[in-house]
């Protein structure tokens, strides 16, 4: 190493050094070696309030300058561009410097300041505690619900790039139905518990299970929590997979309301992949293609899951194997859509920004129109005319602890014959895409009562929420961590 006479090639990174750093480094060697900013700056023929700057980070000195102080303070151009951490006090400094410098300080208003010598290292910390604080939280709550659209719908476009098929997750679930030696056929809870046993998770039913979370794994002792309602109430089957599903998949913690979204779709997916298992269930879905009986229900009754379950598995699967294009909706019993599939050209009522989910769905709809049926033993079948084209549809009600959803698969009409229920007599005539097809009221509704009622919105909670509040959004992480303290084993 050579005092003053470095070349630039020998000179660290950009990213290593900066001038905020080059100016604590000089001030601390100038005051370990016990001179004053004037007598610095007389040394190298320059006035203090250029040095001031220099050292405050607020310029940038050039290399021959530097040179000149470090001959001044006795040493090196290396010394001063080391990247090794500067003492604690100064290492602070920079920290807050830079953070005065970003978008938190300047979007709470606060104007950059002095960092005077008289301010406690103390203090420092804690304002840095609070910049970093305030960061977390707004990362957290940074998606909002136009955020969170735009990333369903990306999603979306993504699952119909690969007909709602992902051979990775099929991968994942063949390995493990083959750890536990699974025959094929309805996956019992006996083998739910075998997988989490192989997983290496022992299954708790507990009756104080947070409020807001379905499962708790805690990974540490290896122990997954879930309802004991489950016993009387619900498929244990389906929520101990989604819970190991995670697990199975190595999630992280996600990092945006995007990747959340993808974990959660990824999850469904794989739980579905080991209750309705590739192998054992394609077979079958082509002999019934062949003997044009394909039916939702009887998927369903085969390995005995829900209608939803057995309705998304059958999209997974019916373009890659069978070759028919299909859509999947789940709309809630107020008309609201909360779930959409489509790949087959089905023209559904999207917002500006492509979103279907939280769009009303068509009165003239199956989805809507089988909320009305007083059958609900059998499943509803629909052809409906509609401007992109005729779609028959096969629907079913199914309640939950947020009400009623029909949940209903479709395909284009040349696509029916392969369908069990083609014969049916029920038909509509939808124009959702046009706003008076039943977006408004008819004409003689809308002049008799607009300037007469006045209705008193039932607003979904979620709706003005910003969106993810955490993580996990609508879970309280202190709920979970109580609960899981309380329940750890001694």
């Amino acid at each position: 190493m050579t005092s003053g006479r470095e070349s630039v090639a020998d000179l660290p990174d950009d990213d290593e050094v900066d001038s905020l750093t080059i100016g604590r480094r000089i001030r601390q060697l100038r005051t370990d070696r016990g001179m004053t900013l004037d007598e610095l700056a007389a040394a190298v023929d320059r006035v203090p309030s250029q040095l001031s700057m220099i050292e405050n980070g607020k310029r940038e000195p050039k290399l021959t300058l530097l040179q000149a102080i470090a001959r001044a303070l006795g040493s090196s151009l290396d010394a001063l561009l080391e990247s090794e951490p500067l003492d604690e006090r100064a290492t602070l400094e920079i920290a807050l410097e830079r953070a005065m410098r970003g978008q938190t300080f300047k979007a709470l208003g606060i104007d950059p300041f002095r960092i005077a010598k008289s301010v406690p290292t103390d203090a420092l910390k804690a304002m840095l505690s609070l910049q970093g604080e305030i960061e977390r939280l707004r990362d957290e709550r940074a998606a909002t619900p136009e955020e969170a659209r735009r990333a369903n719908v990306a999603l979306r476009k993504l699952m119909r790039t690969q007909s709602n098929y992902f051979e990775d997750l099929e991968q994942h679930a063949r390995r493990v139905l083959d750890a536990v030696d699974h025959p094929g056929g309805p996956l019992t809870q006996r083998t739910a518990s075998d997988i989490a046993a192989h997983l290496g998770f022992t299954l708790h039913y507990v009756p104080d299970l947070p409020q807001t979370t379905r499962s708790v794994a805690d990974i540490k002792n290896g122990r997954l929590y879930l309802s004991s309602r489950l016993a009387t109430k619900g498929d244990p089957r389906t929520a101990v997979l989604q819970s190991l599903s995670s697990r199975i998949l190595g999630h992280q913690e996600p990092k945006s309301y995007a990747e959340f979204l993808r974990q959660r779709v990824e999850t469904n997916y794989l739980t579905g992949a080991l209750m309705i298992p590739e192998a054992h269930v394609v077979p079958s879905l082509v002999a019934a293609k062949n003997d044009r009986a394909i039916s939702i229900e009887d998927l369903r009754d085969a390995y005995s899951v829900s209608y939803e379950t057995a309705a998304h598995r059958f999209t997974n699967l019916a373009t890659r194997h069978l070759d028919i294009p299909v859509h999947f909706l789940k709309v809630h019993e107020s008309g609201t859509i909360t779930k959409a599939y489509e790949n087959d050209d089905v023209n559904f009522p999207t917002d500006r920004l492509g979103a279907i989910e939280g769009q009303m769905c068509c009165r003239k709809w199956t989805s809507r129109v089988v909320f009305d049926v007083d059958d609900h033993f059998n499943p509803y079948y629909q052809y409906t005319d509609t401007g992109n084209g005729t779609y028959w549809c096969t629907a079913r009600v199914e309640l939950s602890s947020e009400g009623a959803h029909s949940v209903s698969v479709g395909v284009r009409f040349d696509d029916t014959k392969w369908f069990l229920g083609r014969d049916t007599t029920n038909r509509g005539v939808s124009k959702h895409s046009v706003e008076t097809c039943c977006r408004r009221a008819p004409a003689d509704l809308e002049l008799a009562w607009r300037e007469h009622s006045w209705p008193n919105v039932r607003t979904p909670r979620t709706l003005l929420a910003t969106l993810p509040t955490g993580a996990f959004p609508g879970v309280d992480t202190t709920d979970v961590y109580e609960f899981l303290q309380a329940h750890a084993p001694a």
